[in-house]
């Protein structure tokens, strides 16, 4: 399989941060690849031993088949009667184990199946799924392998809440690569998520109370299993899906199971149902009927959120509200991925949103039925959408979908709004220049962020607390800015910025803070910027004058 081209760099990322590190994580949204990112690392650190965690049977089986097709390498499970057979030498057992975490915690010594294998057989551990490493288990099961002192661990999920993401960062010392979704639909490998909302008035969540961080289940259950609400959800899904194949997320088996039968009254045969009981033959027969459009619609209650892969879905429809951001992206990503086929080998960003857009999946629908929320801020697509958009353009970009009758584009939509504050701040940097005018250039501070012209992301959860090693410290120094002046997160974007304007070709921090006094862009090459700046001193030193920025010029940047 060939690596698509932010898998190599995450997979760069990871190798230089466990340089300096010994467990780093990495962020793709679903659809993005991440057991191929995993399984080529796992290749590219051979002959290291890897053991590959997991919290779904699901998931053990897919993990088994990719690392196989794309490594080559004998790979075994270790679950339940499964039992991987390690040899004494690397060649004479499984170079890959793939194992539940159950597993690895089970048995009755209460010391765990995780016993039976000596830590120093392993030189990488990978946690898929790795928002649920926080959970005692998985903290249980990686404190074991880490009396190898020579580990090397490696965390892997979508988009995690901000809960989740502070919890991470005391799993994993670093984040090596954060690639997000609202990226991954602009570079055209996942298809555009339209948001609409539908309103129901019967619908009231204000009296629900939050349980470890979420909706209260039983509660919501209670809400959502009301006939009203059953019936104000089951005819607008019938009416905005059309003839689209849509996999709907329910509350409760009971609200599955009488939503799933509306649904049929409307089309009978057109909806089927499963659930965490339902029998597996019975989920296999279920799923094959939606997957060739016999059924059209599939309601499920929290079992097709991770471990279910199919291209063919275009509406997701939430019966089943959510405060989790987590559990929201996890829901959406069913449908994001786009048709087998399509978009791999193309070369550009702009040829693969093409291909999308000409095909018979040009985007996937997120129909959210909402009502009177009280104290809940319950999640939308602008949230999964808006890792590194500010939260005033989220908030402005939810405001819109809420107020629209129909389906919005929220990448476009968020895009939109962001440069709207973009604009505003840009105006007001002008405004208070101008203001300013006549103070000494040096005497002002300067903004890192305006001299590299792009916006601060927001800070995110895994970063808090944390502080700059010496080296970054020294490496922002040497460029010209105060490590003092910006938190963790700011300043590893702008470390990010320096290295990639290195790799570039571009001119440094310092030149393009002097180029753009002089009314210049700041993006100019290393070269350009040499030859303007001596230019510029040695015509003011040969008039005896200091160079001043001039007033207006033709590249000038307001």
């Amino acid at each position: 399989m060939i690596m698509r081209n932010y898998q190599r760099e995450a997979l760069c990322a990871i190798k230089r941060e466990w340089q300096t590190v010994d467990s780093t994580l990495v962020v793709l949204p679903t659809g993005t690849g991440k057991t191929v990112l995993f399984a080529s690392l796992i290749r590219s650190c051979f002959p290291k031993r890897a053991l590959v965690l997991a919290h779904r049977e699901e998931l053990i089986f897919q993990a088994v088949d990719k690392i196989t097709k794309v490594t080559g390498f004998r790979c075994e499970v270790e679950m339940g009667d499964y039992r991987a057979d390690m040899g004494k030498s690397l060649f004479a057992s499984p170079q890959v184990v793939v194992s539940t975490i159950q597993t690895q915690c089970s048995g009755a010594d209460g010391g765990g199946r995780m016993t039976r294998f000596d830590p120093a057989l392993f030189g990488l551990v990978i946690v898929d799924e790795a928002h649920h490493a926080t959970s005692a288990t998985y903290r249980r099961t990686l404190d074991y392998y880490r009396q190898n002192p020579n580990l090397k661990v490696l965390g892997v999920t979508a988009t995690p809440d901000r809960a989740d993401e502070e919890a991470l960062g005391q799993v994993y010392e670093s984040v090596a690569y954060d690639y997000e979704l609202l990226n991954a639909i602009e570079d055209g490998w996942l298809v555009p998520i339209q948001q609409q909302i539908v309103e129901v008035s019967g619908l009231d969540f204000s009296g629900i109370h939050t349980t470890a961080g979420d909706l209260n289940g039983a509660e919501l259950a209670h809400v959502m299993e009301e006939e009203r609400n059953l019936h104000e959800i089951a005819g607008p899904t019938i009416e905005i899906v059309g003839n689209r194949r849509a996999l709907v997320f329910a509350s409760s088996v009971t609200h599955a199971e009488q939503l799933c039968a509306i649904l049929n009254r409307h089309r009978e045969g057109c909806s089927g149902w499963v659930c965490g009981k339902t029998d597996k033959d019975e989920r296999r027969k279920a799923l094959a009927s939606f997957s060739s459009g016999k059924l059209q619609y599939v309601v499920n209650v929290g079992v097709l959120t991770e471990g279910f892969d199919d291209p063919g879905v275009e509406v997701v429809v939430m019966g089943r509200p959510t405060k989790s951001r987590s559990l929201y992206a996890q829901m959406v990503g069913r449908a994001t991925r786009p048709l087998p086929g399509l978009v791999d080998g193309l070369e550009t960003a702009e040829e693969r949103r093409q291909a999308i857009a000409n095909s018979r999946k040009p985007a996937c629908l997120v129909i959210d039925f909402v009502g009177n929320a009280g104290r809940h801020k319950l999640v939308t697509s602008a949230d999964i959408l808006g890792g590194n958009i500010s939260d005033e353009a989220v908030e402005l970009a939810a405001k819109k979908v809420r107020e629209s009758t129909g389906p919005v584009d929220m990448a476009k939509t968020l895009e939109e709004e962001q440069k709207a504050l973009e604009l505003r701040r840009a105006q007001e940097a002008a405004r208070r220049a101008k203001l300013k005018a006549k103070a000494s250039y040096a005497a002002r501070a300067v903004d890192p962020f305006d001299v590299f012209q792009i916006s601060p992301v927001k800070a995110r959860g895994w970063n808090a607390g944390k502080t700059f090693s010496d080296k970054q410290r020294d490496i922002l120094k040497k460029a010209g800015i105060d490590a003092d002046s910006v938190d963790y997160t700011g300043g590893k974007q702008l470390l990010n910025e320096i290295f990639r304007r290195w790799d570039a070709g571009l001119c440094s921090y310092k030149q393009a803070r002097q180029l753009r006094k002089y009314g210049y862009t700041g993006n100019e090459t290393r070269a350009e910027a040499t030859a303007i700046l001596d230019k510029i001193f040695r015509k003011s030193a040969g008039s005896g004058e200091s160079a001043k920025p001039v007033g207006s010029r033709q590249r000038a940047v307001v």
